[in-house]
């Protein structure tokens, strides 16, 4: 039993050593989050938006985008844009910048048909009780349907914040400081693999929890 005690003593000495490291890649983990989903929703609300349209060249532009994202892996993804498309066109962007392009484009097509599964929910009666009142079609989308849609939508919306903080982890491929690739550097240096990567599934843990929680805080929220 005392080295049972020893050696949980030894892995909590172990992960608050190696902290100060891993929090500057939390910090990088934590940015292309935020932005990229920021970015997403907008995205993804366009293309909703175009799928939903009338105008058919807005849908194949909208099921073109969808079935090229959904259909293609985030690694390809993301060396296609950070090494393919800067070579091909001879540019140069940092890899924070190709991350966060590339989980903005993956949540975006995600995102989009997430809302517009939200919005067909939304009983057709209440645009056309909308129009009647003399609400022009954009008017009401924003004040009557989207508000009602969103919170059908919370839910979808929590799992696919939660997938793009994981997806984050795959990037570091593509030299992204964050907490994978600094965990990475972390075991190259002292081969302690079994400690860093438990300790950076602990955090990956917490990280999940905190935003269920904050989503959970915010459906209640909307729903009252």
């Amino acid at each position: 039993m005392g080295e049972f005690f020893q050696a949980i003593l030894n892995f909590i000495s172990y992960a608050v050593s190696i902290a100060p490291r891993l929090f500057e890649g939390l910090k990088l983990t934590a940015g292309m989050t935020v932005c990229s989903l920021a970015l997403g929703i907008i995205v993804g609300l366009i293309s909703c938006f175009f799928s939903i349209s009338r105008v058919k060249v807005l849908n194949k532009i909208s099921g073109a985008y969808l079935s090229v994202i959904r259909g293609t892996p985030l690694m390809v993804q993301a060396m296609f844009i950070y090494f393919g498309i800067t070579g091909a066109l001879d540019i140069r962007i940092t890899s924070f910048s190709a991350a966060v392009i590339v989980l903005m484009l993956n949540a975006g097509a995600y995102l989009s048909e997430i809302f517009r599964s939200g919005i067909n929910a939304i009983n057709k009666g209440q645009m056309e009780a909308a129009r009647s009142l003399g609400l022009p079609h954009g008017v009401a989308m924003r004040k009557v349907i989207l508000p009602q849609a969103i919170r059908i939508v919370i839910p979808s919306v929590t799992n696919q914040f939660i997938i793009t903080l994981k997806d984050t982890s795959i990037l570091s491929v593509i030299g992204v400081a964050e907490l994978m690739r600094q965990s990475n550097q972390i075991v190259s240096g002292n081969f302690r693999g079994f400690e860093t990567y438990a300790v950076v599934a602990i955090w990956y843990y917490v990280l999940v929890i905190i935003l269920t929680k904050l989503f959970k805080i915010l459906e209640r929220r909307l729903a009252n």
